[in-house]
């Protein structure tokens, strides 16, 4: 049984790897919707989020408004991190309970996460294998920008904000460089998923 986590940049096309992963037969997690339950109401997260941001970060139906929490996050680098200091480890614990789940269901296939932030929130404990995807620059701004309607100087700043791909590279078992044709990429991650398919296999017998 395999856990992979699939990363990678912005516009990097993680979110392609993981439509096709998911037509070749993978159980797909979201860690976004992982971490987006954890500060819903009753979610582990809510209380702590609300007391450490004030109740002007809420919704008239009580749910955090993100687009009201988002502009204090991004402004102070010291309110972001009070934030992913609550959310991403009790993300880390949801996905590890979903995961779980899954398995409890007998599903023996390889569990595919997609998750942006891996690296940076530390979640490396809870994979077997983490696939990187990685392209060229201007395909990213060019994608950015068709996807999005994202300026290059916009798409630009995203970048240096995030961790690089060299340093990304240090935790990954699998790099995937998407920077041909989606067939090209499909054509990647059948050879991919073949082998996983096996690697998972061999850690039943």
């Amino acid at each position: 049984m395999l856990t992979i986590g699939v990363t990678g940049g912005i516009g990097s096309g993680k979110s392609t790897v993981i439509k096709i992963l998911g037509e070749f037969g993978a159980t797909i997690i979201d860690a976004d919707k992982a971490a987006h339950s954890v500060y819903e109401p009753g979610g582990s997260g809510y209380e702590l989020v609300v007391a450490a941001f004030g109740n002007e970060i809420l919704a008239p139906d009580g749910t955090i408004d993100r687009k009201k929490l988002g502009p204090i996050v991004f402004a102070d680098p010291a309110a972001l991190k009070r934030l992913t200091d609550i959310v991403w480890p009790r993300t880390f614990d949801r996905m590890s309970q979903m995961v779980a789940e899954i398995r409890a269901r007998g599903t023996r296939a390889p569990i595919v996460i997609e998750a942006a932030v891996l690296i940076e929130a530390n979640w490396q404990p809870l994979f077997d294998e983490i696939w990187l995807v990685t392209a060229p620059r201007k395909r990213v701004i060019e994608r950015v920008q068709l996807e999005r309607g994202m300026k290059p100087e916009q798409t630009e700043a995203r970048i240096r904000a995030q961790i690089s791909d060299d340093e990304r590279r240090k935790h990954a078992t699998v790099v995937i460089a998407n920077d041909g044709s989606i067939d090209e990429l499909r054509g990647k991650l059948n050879a991919l998923w073949a082998e996983a398919l096996k690697r998972a296999a061999g850690a039943r017998t």
